[in-house]
């Protein structure tokens, strides 16, 4: 009888969980599992999985694969509508989004909207953040002596192969 409850396990035990549009990989545990969802970090991950352990019983280390089908709706909730669950709001990414004025946790597409949308905002009002980040420069105070060079060619170096090479060209030219 232990036998056939360890077939069953195997059988309801999924390799990949769909869970907010993202599939994640089912070896691996649940807090670790939502790191792989665009918006949410080792931190958010940690807060989500545990909120979902005090609400189902179930350990925040678990394999996410061996979650039935309510249970990854339950924690697919939990993600999208944080605040519900008692989830703390120093632990959103979006406090007081501009626009709403309201706390909230936005991931994947929503994530790269609002990023965008702050950006553009920022452009349009000329401040001096919003054209740094126009210019692609360093936007909070970091030395650009050394670093943040432009990532096109480099302009007027040349390695000391390349000036050998062009000097015996221009002498081979000039003996002809």
């Amino acid at each position: 009888m232990v036998e056939q409850t360890k077939e069953q396990e195997k059988e309801q035990f999924r390799y990949i969980v769909r869970v907010a549009s993202r599939d994640l990989d089912g070896n691996k545990p649940i807090y670790m599992a939502l790191t792989n969802i665009k918006g949410i970090g080792h931190r958010a991950s940690l807060i989500f999985a545990r909120v979902f352990e005090r609400e189902t019983g179930i350990p925040f280390d678990e394999k996410i694969g061996k979650l039935n089908e309510e249970h990854v709706k339950l924690l697919e909730s939990i993600i999208k509508d944080p605040l519900r669950y008692g989830v703390p709001e120093w632990a959103l990414n979006r406090r007081k989004d501009f626009y709403t004025g309201k706390a909230m946790h936005a991931i994947m597409g929503d994530l790269e909207f609002a990023t965008r949308e702050d950006i553009k905002r920022l452009n349009r009002i000329k401040s001096y953040r919003g054209l740094r980040l126009a210019w692609g420069l360093p936007v909070r105070g970091q030395r650009t002596k050394s670093t943040h060079r432009g990532k096109g060619p480099t302009v007027g170096v040349q390695k000391k192969e390349a000036r050998s090479g062009t000097k015996k060209k221009s002498s081979s030219s000039k003996s002809k």
